[in-house]
């Protein structure tokens, strides 16, 4: 108990409660958005359980919303929630020595933030806890969010008006930074920027995010050489 106590000492807290205050707000959003596109009241709620993924839930029920065909809105949700693949190998080390179903959860709960607030723990146990405390919290306040979303109707439904939609880019920003002292990394992370926001232009939501991985490939090669003089 008391290690647990340590290790919660040394998570940020305070922004990841600040973090699932805001998902709360945009999933009401989201929940208002689907009943106002005349969906069931259900639909948004189990929704939220079962994929628990705001930004392919959103492209769902944009696309239901004008008229498109069903199958196209799930394989484009699908196709957006792809970019999770990669994140959810960065956090690989968070479910070393974990139950099946404890990983099975686990991958359920993984988002941008949850995974922003790991990485920026260098301590193991810290980089677990904030995953697990960010990732449940997120869980927790969004399907809240919906729910009241659903039932309270278009209370809300413009995030962008409350400045919801820079909170969530800015505190990615301010969770990597510190990875950004490498030049490798630095150069990787500029060179994909450039590239997601000039796909941004052309290509649908989801897919200008995957595109800017091409950019982590001439990293990924450049620490190949520097990796076997070390074994040398």
């Amino acid at each position: 108990m008391r290690s647990t106590w340590r290790t919660l000492q040394g998570v940020n807290i305070r922004d990841i409660a600040l973090v699932c205050l805001a998902d709360a707000l945009v999933g009401a959003s989201f929940g208002a958005i689907a009943v106002a596109a005349d969906l069931p009241l259900w639909l948004p709620v189990v929704m939220s359980l079962v994929v628990f993924a705001g930004s392919s839930q959103f492209i769902f029920v944009g696309i239901l919303a004008v008229g498109g065909n069903p199958v196209a809105a799930v394989a484009s949700a699908l196709l957006a929630n792809t970019r999770l693949v990669p994140l959810g190998f960065s956090i690989g080390s968070v479910f070393d020595n974990v139950s099946p179903w404890k990983r099975l959860l686990g991958t359920h709960l993984i988002t941008d933030e949850a995974v922003a607030f790991s990485v920026a723990e260098e301590d193991e146990g810290r980089r677990r806890t904030a995953f697990w405390l960010c990732g449940i919290g997120l869980f927790v306040t969004w399907n809240i969010g919906v729910v009241i979303g659903t039932l309270g109707g278009g209370a809300i439904t413009d995030t962008a008006a409350l400045g919801l939609d820079a909170a969530f880019p800015a505190i990615l920003l301010g969770l990597i930074m510190p990875a950004l002292r490498d030049r490798g990394t630095r150069n990787a992370a500029l060179v994909g920027a450039g590239i997601a926001l000039a796909a941004s232009m052309f290509l649908p939501s989801g897919l200008p995010v995957l595109l800017s991985l091409i950019a982590v490939v001439p990293a990924l090669l450049s620490t190949k050489p520097a990796a076997g003089k070390e074994s040398a």
